[in-house]
């Protein structure tokens, strides 16, 4: 019987290990070099200009590429209408191969898309989680996926020219602060959505409270007075909780705009700066971590959105239990 060739380091031969930390050794040494760092303590050692990362210039506003019927298009809506190419090519390729013993990419999928949908109904309850998780799941696929393909290497490096001069080809969705806006604007006119069907106009109640106030005011009209004072009281007290919700309301909208806008555009600065101090190899785990970053973001997004949903219809069911 043939011998079986022995393993040596993590399942490779020796040679093969070797000749990878040799590899990773000059990839990282390389990559210290052509940094500004290695540069200045190192002046002697010129390496060739392509290896050269060039200084980073972050910019908030999204630059525009192109205008379509009177209205500029940005480097940032064209990376949203990429990713959702990719999200609807992906999961329709995904789907059109499905088997009934599922493979290794279908399984992840279907993994991913059950632990969603047992999340939306252990929060929401039976009912209202299925209702919800469409919702929630495009939310958060959305999210995730502009979040990942932000770190391929075409997003931020092709540029193209156009009228106002050089311009980058391709910017992450949600570090244009109009993307978190326009899914906050979606999540907000879900919650007040399904708030309505559920309760009806009882759901505007909580905003604008003015029943006791009004009744107090019938009763002093009546002579009682000191009852009517009491109730005006408490109904002023109900009047400003309303108020205050209301404007909660839309302050979330800020809130859900500029925590996702924050996080996301921080950590894009972080890489570009990372990647220009210590290029290549050195900058791979921050890579990983913002692939943790994008998967989180998302589900925080798409969790809030989950909860103001179920929050919005809640009274429906303590209704129904009195």
């Amino acid at each position: 019987m043939a011998k079986r060739a022995k393993k040596g380091c993590l399942g490779c031969s020796f040679p093969l290990a070797i000749g990878l930390i040799v590899l990773f050794l000059a990839m990282f040494v390389i990559g210290f070099l052509a940094g500004p760092i290695g540069s200045k303590m190192f002046p002697a050692i010129q390496l060739p200009e392509w290896l050269s990362v060039a200084k980073p210039h972050p910019e908030l506003p999204a630059e525009v590429v192109f205008h379509l019927f009177g209205f500029p298009v940005s480097n940032s809506i064209i990376a949203a209408w990429v990713t959702v190419i990719v999200v609807i090519l992906f999961f329709g390729l995904v789907t059109r191969r499905s088997k009934l013993i599922p493979g290794r990419l279908q399984s992840i999928i279907e993994g991913l898309l059950g632990w969603l949908y047992d999340f939306c109904k252990n929060v929401a309850g039976e009912a209202d989680g299925r209702k919800f998780f469409p919702i929630v799941a495009t939310i958060f696929i959305f999210v995730a996926f502009n979040a990942w393909l932000g770190l391929l290497p075409g997003f931020g490096s092709i540029t193209v020219h156009t009228a106002e001069g050089e311009t980058h080809l391709l910017r992450p969705a949600n570090t244009d602060i109009n993307v978190p806006l326009a899914l906050a604007l979606i999540s907000f006119v879900f919650v007040e959505y399904f708030g309505l069907r559920a309760r009806g106009m009882r759901y505007l109640s909580k905003f604008f409270n003015f029943g006791a106030f009004f009744g107090g005011l019938g009763l002093i009209f009546r002579g009682k007075v000191m009852g009517g004072l009491s109730k005006m009281f408490l109904g002023f007290i109900n009047a400003f909780i309303g108020i205050i919700e209301l404007l909660s309301e839309f302050i979330r909208i800020l809130s859900f705009t500029f925590r996702l806008f924050g996080n996301m555009t921080a950590g894009e600065i972080l890489l570009l700066a990372v990647m220009f101090l210590l290029p290549f190899l050195i900058a791979l785990p921050f890579y990983v971590l913002e692939l943790f970053v994008g998967f989180v973001q998302a589900l925080i997004f798409g969790g809030l959105t989950l909860i103001f949903l179920t929050l919005a219809v809640t009274h429906k069911h303590e209704e129904g239990a009195h």
